[in-house]
């Protein structure tokens, strides 16, 4: 075989391969958490609030439940005005758009940590875990905090 058979044979060869590898399907990218954080309780006080950001990995997707060990249930829950009253309710599901940005946020829609273990105190951390419909299980930390943290990238 001469150099030019070879060389093309080597350049076909990797025609073919580099068409393969574009031709292959990509795994998905899960979504992303970030910043988040749950106000502190006081003793007695049996439900939190938790709030975050979530980043639509490569496609669309629903955040559908969540648990935590501080709490005998994690709900979904939003809120809003009715009149002059403000209204909270749970809900199934957030729609996690691919690519787009959800927030969950106080006076809006938020994690609910109901029967809560102890109270949640300012400074500490605790495990969430966020069941999403096509990405499955993701584990984030929370902050107890007064106000939400400015640091993000979790």
């Amino acid at each position: 075989m001469s150099a030019i058979q070879r060389l093309a044979a080597t350049a076909l060869l990797l025609s073919v391969a580099a068409q393969a590898q574009m031709a292959a399907p990509k795994a998905p990218t899960a979504p992303r958490v970030e910043a988040a954080w749950a106000r502190p309780t006081v003793a007695g006080q049996s439900a939190g609030g938790g709030f975050l950001k979530i980043t639509g990995g490569s496609a669309n997707d629903r955040l559908i439940a969540a648990s935590a060990g501080v709490a005998q249930a994690v709900e979904l829950h939003t809120m809003a005005m009715d009149g002059n009253v403000m209204r909270m309710r749970p809900i199934d599901a957030i729609d996690v758009p691919a690519g787009g940005t959800v927030e969950l946020q106080p006076g809006g829609r938020h994690v609910m940590f109901m029967g809560l273990s102890q109270p949640l105190r300012a400074g500490t951390r605790f495990p969430l875990t966020l069941r999403f419909e096509k990405a499955g299980e993701l584990q984030v930390e929370v902050d107890v905090a007064v106000q939400a943290p400015t640091r993000v990238g979790r």
